[in-house]
C-alpha cells in the first residue's frame, strides 16, 4: 500500500505561495513570466494547471519545486519557506519532499528500470539501504512495471517509461509530485494509463500538480487552474 504524507486535519496549505513574481533577465530584455500570484493547494489534492503556451505554466511548477526561485513573493511548502534557500539547501530538500515528473520521463539510460529508482533513492532518508530494494519492487508494481524491473528504458514504450518515472518520483515517498506536460509525449492508450495513475495516487492521498495542455484531462483533476499571461486568471473545482 502507497504511504502517505497528507495531513487531512490542517487547515494549512500544503503549498502556498504569497505575491510571486518571477522576471527573467537577459541581453534581449526582460520577462515576467509570474505576476503576483497567490495561490495556496491543500495536502491531498489533486490540481490541474492550464494556460496557453508562454502563460508561466512550467515557471509556476519551477518555482514550486525550487528549480526556479522567485524574483520576489514567498513560497511556502510543507511549512517550509524555500524561497529562502541556496542552491545546496534547495537541492538536498527537493531530493527529499518533491517528485518530479517531466515530460520526455528523464530516465537514465545506462540504467534498468529498477536501478533508476533506486539511484533516487540515495537522496532521500526515507528508506534503510537494506530496505530499498524491496521499496523499489514494491513501486514498480503499484505502477504495473514489476516485471519490467531489470529492462532498460530503451526497450520500453513511452508509456512504460513515464510509469517508471512515476514510480521513481515516489522513491521518497515524497510529500508533493508535480508533473509537466506529463502525457506530452505519448499516445492515447499510454496517456490514459499514466493518468489513471495519477488519479490512483490522488485517492490515496498524494498531493499532484499537474501542468496540461489538455483540457480534457485538466477536469478530471479536482481542481483546475487557469494562467494567462503570469496571473490566474481563474479556478474552478471540478470534483
Amino acid at each position: 500500500m502507497l504511504e502517505s504524507n497528507s495531513h487531512p486535519n490542517s487547515d494549512a496549505g500544503l503549498v502556498e505561495l504569497r505575491d510571486v513574481v518571477k522576471t527573467y533577465r537577459s541581453s534581449a530584455g526582460t520577462f515576467t513570466a509570474l505576476k503576483g500570484v497567490d495561490l495556496k493547494v491543500e495536502s491531498g489534492a489533486f490540481v490541474s494547471i492550464i494556460g496557453k503556451s508562454g502563460s508561466g505554466k512550467s515557471t509556476l511548477i519551477n518555482v514550486i519545486t525550487g528549480i526556479d526561485k522567485p524574483t520576489s513573493g514567498e513560497v511556502i511548502v510543507d511549512k517550509i519557506p524555500i524561497h529562502k534557500f541556496n542552491e545546496e539547501q534547495i537541492a538536498i530538500w527537493r531530493g527529499r519532499s518533491v517528485g518530479v515528473i517531466f515530460q520526455f520521463f528523464q530516465l537514465l539510460p545506462t540504467l534498468t528500470a529498477v536501478e533508476n529508482i533506486l539511484l533516487a533513492m540515495d537522496y532521500g532518508i526515507h528508506y534503510s539501504r537494506t530496505e530499498r530494494p524491496e521499496q523499489a519492487m514494491r513501486l514498480l508494481e503499484l505502477v504495473g512495471m514489476a516485471e519490467y524491473a531489470h529492462r532498460l528504458p530503451s526497450s520500453l514504450s513511452g508509456g512504460q517509461q513515464q510509469c517508471v518515472a512515476i514510480a521513481r518520483a515516489l522513491a521518497n515517498n515524497p510529500a508533493l509530485l508535480t508533473a509537466d506536460e506529463p502525457t506530452g509525449n505519448l499516445d492515447s492508450k499510454s496517456t490514459e494509463m499514466v493518468f489513471q495513475l495519477f488519479e490512483t495516487l490522488a485517492d490515496s492521498g498524494k498531493t499532484i500538480l499537474m501542468v496540461t495542455h489538455d483540457n480534457e484531462l485538466a477536469e478530471r483533476a479536482q481542481r483546475t487552474i487557469r494562467l494567462v499571461d503570469g496571473r490566474i486568471q481563474d479556478e474552478r473545482v471540478n470534483r
